[in-house]
């Protein structure tokens, strides 16, 4: 495939587009904002720009809208950014979705506003320049931040409440990055020790599952929390020992799951009940009732609770044991809706 810069920008390209790209090929959007600046032409710099926009995967339409400065900028400065971005790393295929999501990245200034977010990268969170691409793919929005006045005050926050995994924190919560410490940041914690956390279980809390931070309160906090304590008699410290209960999906996993324990009369740890897959859950429900194991360490019959992996030890061979404790293992959150403000 050729070069994008080759693709947008060839010398030829002006009389390319007179001749094979009809007015009426740009999209509505950009044509119905031309209506309402009527000092902008349709001229054959601007249907190469749009053309560009669209070749490298970009509504233009929306890219337009979104940063009106794309209307004035050269094609040689976009094509300067973008030589710029594949030099760090970032893949032809990769701009689309990120001019995409941040088109204000177009009109930015390598020297003032990218160059600092990739020494920032590089220099506080330990990321070397091959994985570059792999941070900015997933949170793009890094590359609209400030250094001083977003990035290094989120970052300073979160080392403040104990997260140490810092590199880690770029591939995984790098959204955490770009959230604003005084409206995101702050407020969340607040509210766990609102249902009832101590400020220091809280911050245990959101240090090893720094996801909880992306939630939404009103989409996620709040149902879960309730559901959690009025359907499933849950405590507080279920929920410190596994904040990762917040990351499951409540109506396709922790409703359905919660639904079957009762029906089996079985009681399992929250994190093996959630984390197992499908037909691990199943076959562990299944194993426990071809035991005929009904009763609980209290004494209590027609239930079975699963405290820990130890006490399985007493119940399951080795070959059996391996089997279950491989459900331990994370398989991938399938959260609700996350906010990023």
């Amino acid at each position: 495939m050729p070069a994008l810069n080759s693709l947008c920008f060839s010398q030829n390209m002006s009389l390319q587009i007179q001749n094979t790209q009809p007015t009426n090929h740009l999209s509505t959007k950009p044509k119905a904002l031309l209506q309402k600046l009527p000092m902008i032409t349709t001229s054959d710099q601007f249907k190469e720009k749009v053309l560009c926009l669209e070749l490298i995967g970009v509504n233009s339409g929306r890219a337009l809208s979104l940063n009106p400065s794309l209307l004035i900028v050269t094609l040689d400065s976009i094509n300067t950014i973008i030589s710029f971005l594949q030099s760090k790393g970032i893949h032809q295929k990769d701009l689309g979705r990120i001019f995409g999501m941040c088109p204000k990245i177009l009109t930015s200034s390598i020297k003032h506003d990218l160059l600092p977010v990739f020494q920032f990268l590089s220099r506080d969170l330990n990321v070397p320049t091959q994985n570059f691409r792999k941070a900015i793919n997933k949170c793009p929005r890094l590359l609209v931040s400030s250094v001083r006045d977003q990035l290094k005050p989120s970052l300073l926050y979160l080392k403040r409440l104990g997260l140490k995994d810092i590199e880690a924190l770029a591939y995984q919560d790098p959204v955490l990055l770009v959230s604003s410490v005084e409206n995101t940041l702050i407020p969340k914690l607040d509210y766990l020790v609102e249902l009832g956390f101590s400020r220091d279980d809280a911050v245990g809390m959101v240090v090893r599952c720094p996801g909880l931070f992306t939630f939404s309160v009103e989409n996620n906090f709040k149902p879960k929390f309730g559901y959690f304590l009025k359907e499933m008699k849950g405590d507080l410290e279920e929920l410190k020992g596994f904040p990762q209960y917040f990351a499951f999906s409540l109506d396709k996993r922790i409703k359905p799951r919660h639904k079957k324990v009762l029906e089996s009369g079985v009681k399992v740890p929250l994190s093996l009940m959630l984390k197992s897959t499908n037909e691990e859950f199943n076959e562990l429900i299944r194993w426990v009732h071809s035991k005929g194991v009904t009763k609980t360490g209290n004494g209590r019959t027609g239930e079975f609770f699963l405290v820990d992996l130890n006490y399985l030890n007493e119940l399951l061979s080795e070959t059996e044991l391996h089997r279950v404790k491989s459900m331990g293992e994370p398989l991938g959150f399938d959260s609700d809706t996350v906010t990023t403000t």
